[in-house]
């Protein structure tokens, strides 16, 4: 379907109130917010330090970390990479367990989470840090900042959940930073979502070790793994980090029949070919599955990268096609108001299933998860 047969009046007037809707709620939130962190004394005078996981002792009060592939080696009273954990005296901490920097209600799609809960909302939180330093990060105000450097709340587990109880967000997702660094505070929030009846999301980068993020697919539901590029070069030059680990990530999640969802931000000179597009789509088809929903997302200047142009959207159709050529069932695109890439099309008839403004819902025609014109199951989280 072409984005001229659409009534553009109709489509930009759902997009304006449902964006109106978001703004509304999310100025709510900040509001409430910022009242909680006042009467609890607002940013961190002398930050709170929590026993961390996965980790082990190096000798001489030294630690070695296990978490993510950094495998930072930390001396007494230093940090690793990352900022947020801390060695005191040969015991490591965590400084943001229960202490986020943001918090918002938003819509699922905004994840962007295309098979969850579609139309619903997810109560979204982030601390200060992360485990890579990407020269397009769209949040670098928090994830490459200290959290003694930003204003965070005292918000643990059950207060989280309290909270998306009382936003009747079916939903908490751990986002907007990298969740790999605070992992036990996803892990307790996830846990505690679960016995109150609520789903539990991550997005991530998926940097992370084969045993931390076994422990957390234990308590989660979903996961969406930012996949930077398919090129070792790019994670060492841009991220500061690998590819490998990421990758690992992946293959390990499917093997436990995770819901995974992989969205690729394309940046023209850097990851736009579309040779690499085919390479991420084979592995992707051959290891994750045909079914494993992946989005190709629209860049802007952003960060250390303002001198690149944004995303020509041609470029992200052809990758699109590409990918689809590949066999891969659900491939979008992101950050293009009505591309035909916005929605959901049944692998068997073809017909739209799940139509969309960008994160925007306009159509749920799925009948208990099903196309309802030919019957085809459509894989996801849909209740």
């Amino acid at each position: 379907m072409s984005t001229q047969q659409w009534d553009r009046r109709a489509l930009l007037a759902a997009v304006a109130a449902g964006a109106a809707t978001v703004c509304w709620r999310r100025l709510a939130w900040a509001q409430d917010e910022t009242q909680a962190g006042a009467a609890g004394g607002g940013a961190v005078a002398g930050l709170a330090a929590h026993p961390a996981r996965w980790w082990k002792s190096a000798g001489d009060l030294r630690v070695q970390c296990e978490l993510c592939p950094q495998k930072c080696r930390v001396a007494d009273r230093e940090r690793g990479t990352c900022g947020v954990r801390e060695n005191h005296g040969g015991q490591y901490k965590t400084l943001v367990y229960g202490r986020p920097a943001a918090i918002h209600v938003d819509p699922i799609e905004k994840k962007p989470f295309n098979h969850v809960l579609p139309g619903k909302t997810a109560l979204s939180l982030g601390t200060p840090g992360c485990n890579m330093q990407c020269k397009f990060c769209q949040n670098w105000e928090i994830s490459q900042a200290r959290p003694e450097q930003v204003k965070t709340f005292d918000k643990p587990p059950d207060a989280i959940v309290e909270m998306a109880k009382q936003a009747n967000a079916p939903a908490v997702a751990c986002t907007y930073t990298e969740p790999v660094v605070w992992s036990e505070y996803v892990y307790d929030i996830a846990a505690a979502a679960h016995k109150a009846g609520l789903r539990s999301l991550m997005v991530s980068n998926g940097f992370i070790q084969a045993q931390p993020m076994t422990d957390l697919a234990g308590v989660l539901d979903a996961v969406k793994v930012d996949l930077k590029a398919f090129t070792e070069t790019f994670y060492h030059d841009t991220c500061g980090a690998s590819l490998a680990p990421v990758l690992d990530t992946l293959r390990l999640l499917a093997r436990r029949h995770m819901w995974i969802e992989i969205v690729v931000l394309v940046i023209p000179g850097l990851n736009d070919s579309v040779s690499e597009a085919q390479a991420l789509a084979r592995f992707v088809h051959n290891e994750l599955g045909a079914h494993v929903p992946v989005h190709f997302t629209r860049f802007h200047p952003s960060y250390r990268l303002l001198n690149v142009p944004s995303t020509p959207v041609p470029t992200l159709t052809a990758f699109r096609n590409a990918a689809m050529a590949e066999g891969l069932q659900f491939v979008y695109v992101g950050n293009v108001l009505g591309h035909p890439g916005n929605n959901t099309y049944c692998p068997n008839c073809r017909n739209v299933v799940i139509r969309r403004a960008d994160s925007v819902l306009l159509e749920n025609r799925l009948q208990d998860g099903k196309c309802p014109d030919c019957g085809r199951a459509i894989p996801g989280i849909w209740s």
